[in-house]
């Protein structure tokens, strides 16, 4: 090769390289970031001449041992069917907020940062849907388990919901906030009423809490549930508004694939194992039969749907995705 053709080839060579490397940095420079966040957590419907919104809290791993009266084969093959696999299973933790137009209610307040940095959106998902904490007339809690009250004060103990009226079954209040059940509580048992006795403290002081006794209409379109076992006082809360009717379940299902299949098995986390799994299965038949829409605080977010009855137990249909109407 002559000095001249391979300056000219070494020429050609530089071009090819430069073309290449403009060509993958125009490549470089056209591809937009992953952005690695998800949308804000909150779902709304109308109920009736009720808004509803669904605020999530966010989700932790349960594992499918704390589940009872069932054998782990069993639960695979359920987990399986929902594509899921074991032997720990993303759950999620829910609330919901009802404005009636006169009335914004919320049930539940979620788990704020003390049951590690996966929960605690409630506040945010709250002021993306478009209110603030301050609106808030009454919360409904539906028990007093810390993922479920430790979002009604702030970190330094504070009310989150200044302006709200709190309410919880007696039976409950009676079981968490006493220092001497507590005190003949396991040891490992200890923190759970702790936390009820903070997230309550600062509601009782300022006479901002509220109990009640039996299934009774609490606030306009919202009616107590008795729905004890998992807790001694767990309710849940039928909300109506026109001919339209939902029926927030609170901890009635903590696996959506293996409960509504098998309603009697039963979660460590039920204070009355026996009395849970009968509770489930007589709201189930009740949802079912009635054609009811449920919320759950533990269903997949934004936890709604219904129960549709199965030739062996239940399945759980939930909700499709749709616009409001204005």
């Amino acid at each position: 090769m002559t000095r001249a053709s391979f300056s000219a080839h070494n020429a050609l060579r530089g071009l090819l390289i430069a073309a290449v490397l403009v060509f993958a940095s125009g490549f470089a420079v056209a591809e937009a970031p992953q952005q690695k966040v998800q949308v804000p957590g909150y779902y709304r419907l109308m109920l009736g001449n009720f808004e509803v919104t669904a605020l999530y809290d966010g989700a932790i791993d349960l594992d499918e041992k704390l589940l009872k009266s069932i054998t782990t084969r069993d639960i695979q093959h359920l987990l399986a069917r929902q594509f899921l696999k074991g032997p720990k299973v993303q759950t999620a933790v829910n609330a919901y907020l009802i404005n009636t137009g006169s009335q914004l209610i919320l049930v539940d307040a979620g788990a704020a940062k003390l049951f590690g940095p996966s929960l605690g959106n409630i506040v945010d998902n709250l002021k993306a849907a478009g209110y603030t904490p301050e609106q808030v007339d009454a919360v409904l809690i539906t028990h007093l388990h810390g993922d479920h009250v430790n979002g009604l004060v702030s970190a330094d103990g504070q009310r989150v919901f200044a302006r709200a009226e709190v309410w919880s079954a007696k039976a409950d209040n009676d079981f968490w906030l006493s220092e001497s059940v507590a005190a003949q509580a396991p040891k490992e048992a200890q923190g759970f009423f702790k936390m009820a006795r903070d997230a309550a403290a600062p509601y009782l002081a300022a006479g901002k809490w509220k109990t009640f006794d039996s299934d009774r209409e609490l606030l306009a379109g919202v009616t107590s549930v008795d729905t004890h076992g998992h807790t001694p006082g767990h309710a849940s809360y039928l909300i109506h508004s026109d001919d339209q009717r939902l029926l927030i379940l609170g901890d009635l299902v903590h696996n959506h694939a293996v409960q509504f299949a098998r309603p009697e098995v039963a979660i460590e986390f039920d204070v009355d194992q026996k009395q849970a799994v009968a509770t489930r299965k007589r709201i189930f038949h009740r949802a079912a039969q009635e054609k009811l829409m449920v919320a759950g605080m533990h269903l997949p977010f934004p936890g709604i749907g219904h129960v549709r009855k199965e030739a062996k137990g239940y399945a759980w249909v939930p909700a499709e995705f749709a616009p409001l109407s204005k």
